[in-house]
């Protein structure tokens, strides 16, 4: 038993140091023009070992993908419950959180630019949704229940705001000023929620 214990550790070790390498080696040069060798001569580590843990190079990729994910999901979380004293001001922190992220070069190349075209544009979305749409239902949930929200408009709505709030990532991203398109999308975040949502008992004057 110990035996197996030490091997499975070992084992989860160097998988977690393929996806350090290779986040960092997507990051920097991106998918198409990093290599499984630029991995292996990064870790010193055997192709026996990474074909172990990994299909072949677009397997690991969804594995830093899905490791960068975590950590934004982790992040965006942590700045919304820290920082917000309500539901509406945690999806409006966790939105804002998001889009500043999108000026991380791990964050911008991988998550916005490589992952639709590596994984598929249906992959990637069912990627998102794993991540980030449960954290925007349980914001807009409680937002509901203040009145500020038809509870049946929920799911609709999350998917209104992963995909708002996606695109405008993206546009950050791409852009060739960024400070300018933080600012704009800033700005267009705070616009997008108080129209969607609307003063405290909106909801509930417009049902009556």
């Amino acid at each position: 038993m110990a035996r197996a214990n030490r091997n499975a550790e070992r084992g989860a070790a160097t998988r977690e140091q393929f996806v350090t390498a290779a986040t960092r080696l997507f990051a920097e040069r991106g998918y198409e023009d990093t290599s499984i060798e630029a991995v292996l001569q990064d870790t010193g580590a055997s192709r026996g070992s990474l074909y172990h843990h990994f299909k072949g190079k677009d397997a690991l990729f969804e594995a830093v993908l899905e490791a960068v994910e975590t950590d934004v999901g982790e992040r965006t979380a942590a700045q919304a419950a820290a920082q917000a004293p309500d539901p509406f001001q945690m999806l409006r922190v966790g939105s804002l959180a998001w889009i500043r992220l999108a000026g991380d070069p791990v964050v911008q190349r991988i998550l916005l630019i490589d992952a639709p075209s590596v994984l598929g544009w249906q992959r990637w979305r069912e990627l998102e949704e794993r991540y980030a749409l449960g954290l925007i239902k349980a914001a807009l949930a409680a937002i509901a229940e203040t009145g500020r929200l038809d509870p049946g408009l929920v799911d609709m709505f999350a998917h209104v705001l992963l995909a708002s709030v996606n695109e405008i990532a993206l546009f950050i991203a791409r852009s060739e000023d960024p400070a300018a398109a933080m600012q704009h999308g800033t700005a267009a975040v705070d616009e997008l929620l108080h129209r969607l949502l609307g003063p405290p008992g909106a909801a509930q004057a417009a049902g009556a």
